[in-house]
C-alpha cells in the first residue's frame, strides 16, 4: 500500500504524519510487509518548506532538526506522480478533498475516520500563537495515526 498524507499546503499536518508514520511503520515488521510508501502533499498552496513550528514538533518525536529540515513540500500541480501513485490519499478536513483533483475521491478517506469511522476536522495548526495549542494538534494527529496502524494491521488483507 502506498499512502499519501495531505492537507492544504504541505508544511505542518501532513509533512508530520508523513514523518511519525513512516517511524512507526519503521517500528513494527508486519505493517512494513503492508505499507511500501508514505508520503505527503499540499493540495492548495505552494510552500517552500516546513513551518518552523512542525519542525519543533517533529524534534518534539525525536527527528533532528537536520531530517526535519529535509522535507520539501510537494503539490498537486507539479507533483502528480504522488498523486497517481498513491493507493490511500489520508485529508485532515473537508477543505482538502475539494481541492483535491475529482479523479483522486476514490482514494481519499479522512483521518479521523480511522479512529471514529467518520468526519472529525483537524485544525490547521498554521496559524497557532502558542505552542501547546499546536501540539494539540499534533497529539491528536498521532493519536489518529495509531489507530490508522491498527486499521491496516486488521485490514490488511483488503487494503
Amino acid at each position: 500500500m502506498k499512502i499519501l498524507f495531505i492537507c492544504s499546503s504541505n508544511v505542518c499536518r501532513s509533512p508530520y504524519c508523513e514523518y511519525v508514520f513512516k517511524k512507526m511503520v519503521s517500528e513494527d515488521a508486519n505493517l512494513q510487509k503492508h505499507v511500501t510508501s508514505i508520503k505527503s502533499a499540499a493540495v492548495f498552496n505552494r510552500s517552500k518548506v516546513i513551518h518552523p513550528k512542525a519542525k519543533l514538533a517533529l524534534m518534539r518525536e525525536g527527528f533532528s532538526e537536520e531530517q526535519a529540515l529535509m522535507h520539501k513540500p510537494k503539490f498537486k500541480k507539479g507533483d502528480e506522480d504522488v498523486f497517481d501513485e498513491a493507493d490511500l490519499i489520508i485529508g485532515m478536513e473537508r477543505f482538502n478533498k475539494m481541492f483535491l483533483p475529482r479523479k483522486y475521491w476514490n482514494k481519499y478517506k479522512y483521518l479521523s475516520e480511522f479512529k471514529y469511522n467518520k468526519y472529525v476536522k483537524i485544525p490547521d495548526p498554521f496559524l497557532m500563537k502558542d505552542m501547546d495549542d499546536y501540539y494539540k494538534v499534533m497529539d491528536t494527529i498521532k493519536d489518529y495515526l495509531i489507530f490508522l496502524k491498527q486499521f491496516i494491521l486488521l485490514n490488511k488483507d483488503n487494503v
